[in-house]
């Protein structure tokens, strides 16, 4: 039970810290309002009006009275009555009184004009509505009736205008600052989600500034020191792999030339292939390397690139269906690279090649499928891991470093998308990129 609430409550708050605290701040602000306007409703409004009602009604049924009275001069009675108490009165002879009520049910002011003139035995109709600051009440007598213009003011207390007015105006008063006083202390915390976001998008970021309280300060000290040690690991590691590629490169120069010497073509290929086989790993390690923080976002047409990476391979068997005029926000060379490894992948694998390019809900959606020999699901995560190789169907088929799959990847989750692998219906691999826009 405990456990569906706590569910329910989780989805009905919302997702945003700011409102989150605004609500903690807001909602007993509103319910002490609330509770303070009810009481004052209850105990002192209602029965004020209770009062002045009562009164007024007592004040009619001593006038109807007096004018039943013979020994009262009816028309110096009602003269009196209009003078001194604050309404207007006259008969209306051979008239009776309407038999439908134009009262308000669920107005509190008719309700207790209501039952006061029930209470005093009195056969009534009255109109709360047709005038702006009267009533017009009318009381059956013998021939004819009494017709009231009463003032709204005689049956209810117009303090409780200036009471909402002076309950409310600070409410809100309290709900602004408020308002301030929150986002002055979210943004600093809104600022350092942006800057990890970013920074988790692979985008150069300048140094983060904490600001804030103590703890969201510290927070950001802790993140800037993050942030400034993994670049030094990355650029340490490019450099690294660099020298590598670079002493061995020499070596394997020198190699080159020395197996143009050699007459023995059958051995002098084998050692070439195995030569180039090597230079090709030393620049899938390079390009892995790099830095992906070097490259700017930019905004561009993404149904144009995929149109020319497919225009590159004339001879291969691809079908694409490519919704036109796409437009991304991201760096467009990672992109080209991520979509190319895996088109290459595929092109080593299979020998029909389906191409997809849609735009869903807030996310750009890429689909390659092939008709080669397809993953098993075990494997679908594992190929994603850099210098992995599968054993067998796609692994042994051609040469492979196992840094494609991996670049791919991280371009792809460096831009805040996902890549998934799935079965075919071409009976091989399918590869869905996700990409927002």
């Amino acid at each position: 039970m405990f456990y569906g609430l706590s569910r329910i409550f989780k989805n009905i708050l919302p997702k945003q810290l700011f409102y989150r605290a605004l609500i903690i701040v807001a909602a007993p602000i509103i319910i002490l309002q609330l509770t303070i306007s009810i009481v004052f409703f209850d105990s002192l409004w209602i029965k004020t009006n209770k009062g002045m009602t009562r009164a007024l009604v007592g004040e009619i049924k001593t006038f109807i009275n007096a004018y039943q009275n013979e020994n009262y001069d009816k028309t110096y009675l009602t003269k009196l009555f209009n003078e001194h108490l604050n309404f207007k009165v006259n008969f209306i002879d051979n008239k009776i009184i309407p038999k439908q009520n134009n009262e308000r049910w669920f107005s509190p002011m008719d309700r207790i004009l209501r039952r006061e003139l029930k209470s005093k035995n009195l056969t009534y109709w009255f109109d709360t509505t047709s005038y702006k600051n009267l009533i017009l009440l009318k009381i059956s007598h013998e021939s004819g009736y009494f017709q009231f213009y009463i003032p709204k003011e005689r049956v209810q207390n117009s303090s409780a205008r200036m009471f909402a007015l002076w309950i409310t105006l600070p409410a809100f008063l309290l709900i602004i600052i408020s308002l301030i006083f929150l986002k002055n202390q979210t943004r600093p915390i809104i600022n350092l989600a942006r800057a990890s976001a970013k920074f988790g998008r692979g985008e150069e970021i300048e140094e983060f500034r904490p600001s804030g309280a103590l703890e969201i300060r510290q927070a950001g000290y802790e993140f800037e020191k993050m942030r400034k040690r993994i670049i030094r690991h990355l650029n340490q590691r490019s450099e690294m792999l660099s020298g590598i590629s670079h002493d061995l490169r020499t070596p394997l120069t020198r190699i080159k030339l020395q197996l143009s010497f050699i007459k023995d073509n059958a051995i002098s290929k084998k050692l070439s292939d195995d030569v180039l086989e090597m230079e090709k790993m030393l620049n899938e390690y390079l390009e892995f390397s790099r830095s992906r923080f070097l490259e700017k976002t930019e905004r561009f047409n993404i149904s144009n690139l995929l149109k020319k990476l497919i225009e590159k391979h004339e001879n291969v068997k691809i079908i694409s269906n490519i919704d036109e005029n796409i437009e991304i926000s991201a760096r467009k060379n990672l992109i080209q690279r991520c979509i190319n490894n895996i088109l290459d992948n595929s092109l080593k694998y299979g020998e029909n090649i389906h191409v997809q390019l849609t735009k869903t809900s807030g996310q750009i959606l890429v689909i390659i499928d092939d008709d080669g020999p397809g993953i098993e699901k075990k494997e679908y995560e594992n190929v994603f891991r850099p210098f992995y190789k599968i054993n067998k169907g796609r692994g042994d088929s051609k040469s492979s470093v196992g840094l494609g799959m991996s670049i791919a990847s991280d371009i792809v989750r460096s831009h805040g998308g996902n890549i998934i692998l799935d079965n075919s219906p071409l009976k091989g691999l399918r590869v869905k990129i996700f990409l927002p826009f």
